[in-house]
């Protein structure tokens, strides 16, 4: 067991160089000689002023951009690609996105390196992954409902060791089993697959996900974008003919809704461009794989 930072605190060295704020929840680590100048040069000062906390101003959203939403779309292709080939492609697929959902989670809350939460979170949904392609994707409910009471009741015991402070244990516990929980979720995806046309409806929202985040990621006005994105991930449901024209748009048009709420949220705070490619990535996806299954469920069960 690793001492109790290592779930939710920044490192004791420097952000990465391309953090251009903090996103930390909690207060930086860092001591009074930390405020010294530092010896050794212009790089040694650098490092330095990645431990000093910067003064937050603006705004508190800042959206992720057409880079991320273009990793996103290359995920989202991938599980489509997954999709078509069978249901160990797709699970395969699937273990990526939970990979940087969990990392993506930690870092959008302020906590990094949080190397044993992130593995916690992604070894849930591994587990659910493999559970349901083991047992079924027709069981699938009780199989992710199970895998997960299970893996947040050992977040719980794991954080009964936890040698903080209360604030600090739960502040870890929360993001632990938040995370953890939106692992999981993801398995939504594989699950479609037990109603008989449950691929093509995977394959719809998928694409509708990648062509919505796109979409908001252009340089239009909040409102504009809001329903350009809209438009076009339920024209892509029909575009690509794989389920009848309503079923089509009705997906691809909740997949294009739950994008933008995971766009919405790795948006939030200051994020650093790891965040937008983690979060700014995943959530979007990961948002819409339960939304998937319902209404896979509701409309072509």
């Amino acid at each position: 067991m690793t001492d109790h930072h290592d779930w939710y605190a920044p490192g004791p060295g420097p952000m990465p160089a391309h953090t251009h704020d903090s996103t930390a929840v909690l207060p930086p680590v860092g001591d009074e000689e930390a405020a010294a100048p530092a010896p050794g040069g212009r790089a040694a000062r650098r490092r330095q002023a990645g431990r000093t906390p910067v003064e937050r101003t603006g705004s508190p959203i800042i959206a992720p951009g057409m880079q991320p939403a273009a990793v996103t779309a290359a995920l989202a292709l991938l599980l489509a690609g997954g999709a078509l080939l069978g249901r160990p492609a797709l699970a395969a697929a699937a273990v990526l996105l939970q990979a940087v959902t969990a990392a993506g989670w930690f870092r959008l809350n302020g906590m990094w390196p949080a190397r044993q939460g992130i593995a916690l979170a992604f070894l849930a949904g591994v587990t659910a992954e493999v559970a349901v392609l083991v047992d079924g994707a027709g069981n699938a409910p009780a199989v992710i409902v199970g895998t997960l009471g299970v893996w947040l009741l050992f977040v719980l015991v794991m954080h009964l060791r936890h040698h903080g402070t209360p604030e600090e244990r739960l502040s870890s516990l929360t993001a632990t089993a938040a995370s953890t929980l939106i692992t999981v979720l993801a398995t939504g995806f594989l699950a479609a697959t037990a109603v008989p046309a449950g691929k093509d409806a995977v394959v719809t929202a998928v694409v509708a996900v990648a062509v919505a985040a796109l979409a908001r990621a252009l340089p239009l006005p909040a409102v504009v974008s809001v329903l350009v994105a809209l438009a076009a991930a339920t024209g892509s449901g029909i575009a690509l003919g794989r389920l009848e024209t309503a079923d089509g748009a009705v997906i691809a048009l909740v997949a294009g809704v739950c994008a933008l709420i995971g766009l919405r949220v790795a948006s939030y705070d200051f994020p650093s461009r790891f965040v937008h490619f983690t979060a700014g990535v995943a959530l979007p996806l990961t948002a819409a794989a339960p939304a998937v299954y319902v209404m896979a469920r509701a409309l072509l069960g």
